[in-house]
């Protein structure tokens, strides 16, 4: 494990009785947290012709000088996403406005975009982070992101390199989905087949609604048997790639990840249940100075249930926050 200097955040140690991968990513879901952020501002942003994305917002007194946290959710999450909610809160406590993304179609907004959503679309945030600056004249955005949401923030941040826009100060990722390609297979192993089916189900429930509002656009289609079939079958044939390959390799953040220019940081567990980190992409993560790695032995997929000493537990928020805090942040 690697990490910045500063000890402040104790090193991950798993909550007892779930060390085991699968116990921490499913306990995680179904824990109770406590939420803290006031009532949201509902705000649609145009990120292209034709695609607006909604997003609840929450602003302290005097916004543009408040640090401010943009958070991204995973595949078939939302801005209600417990994690997203968890998160959410600490920043909110620690005096940061904060900003929910829905990715398209994601949070019920079907009607508001023709198109899919899908692991490249990191235009989509670059576009909120700017509209965040020139039109709110907010001075300091942080992103996170959780496992698609991931690799979508470290996908932006290594597009953007050394042009980031200055007030774009850090990124952390949970999870990160860096690999899609071996991720997506490892999905498809006979342990994580219930993660599989969980997301299929979801997914095509997704695309029946799409049919439903765009029949002129979406034909039906036959139910997919992996992940990597369903990108074969839609996110391919309606996004512009040749097949699910092609995806992969063009969105993943992997390509980019020696080119991250502004202070990341990447937690990622070894034993998560199905993404995986491929022996080239953390070689990059590490050779750039800009990325703090950190992997842990235990802790499932953006579960990291610690023993809760003094706060609840949820290890990888506290210490993204204490991350953000330490770069520009506070």
């Amino acid at each position: 494990m690697s990490a910045d200097s500063n000890h402040l955040v104790e090193d991950f140690v798993p909550r007892r009785f779930l060390r085991n991968r699968h116990a921490q990513t499913l306990v995680g879901n179904f824990l109770r947290r406590q939420n803290f952020l006031p009532e949201a501002e509902e705000r649609l942003f145009q990120v292209e012709d034709g695609v607006q994305i909604l997003c609840h917002c929450h602003w302290h007194a005097q916004r543009g000088t408040r640090p401010t946290i943009l958070i991204v959710h995973g595949l078939e999450g939302s801005s209600l996403s417990r994690y997203v909610i968890g998160v959410g809160s600490k920043a909110w406590k620690a005096g940061m406005n904060v900003v929910r993304m829905n990715m398209r179609n994601c949070g019920g907004t079907e009607r508001l975009t023709p198109t899919l959503y899908h692991s490249g679309l990191s235009d989509d945030v670059g576009a909120i982070v700017r509209t965040l600056i020139e039109k709110d004249k907010l001075q300091r955005i942080a992103l996170v992101g959780y496992s698609m949401g991931g690799n979508l923030v470290l996908k932006l941040a290594g597009e953007w390199g050394t042009a980031a826009p200055a007030e774009l100060r850090a990124v952390a990722a949970v999870s990160p989905a860096a690999d899609l390609a071996a991720s997506a297979d490892a999905m498809h192993h006979k342990s994580n087949r219930i993660y599989e089916w969980k997301f299929l189900f979801s997914l095509m429930q997704r695309y029946d609604r799409k049919r439903a509002l765009f029949p002129e656009i979406y034909s039906p289609s036959r139910f997919p048997r992996s992940i990597r079939e369903f990108d074969d079958l839609i996110t391919a044939r309606y996004n512009g790639f040749a097949d699910a390959q092609d995806y992969y390799t063009r969105a993943a953040a992997s390509r980019v990840a020696d080119r991250v220019g502004v202070p990341a940081l990447v937690i990622h567990s070894t034993d998560d249940p199905f993404i995986r980190m491929l022996p080239e992409t953390r070689a990059k993560f590490l050779a750039n100075p800009n990325v703090t790695l950190i992997e842990t032995r235990h802790g499932g997929h953006c579960a990291f249930l610690a023993q809760a000493n003094g706060y609840d537990g949820r290890w990888a928020e506290r210490r993204m926050i204490h991350f953000f805090l330490q770069h520009g942040m506070a």
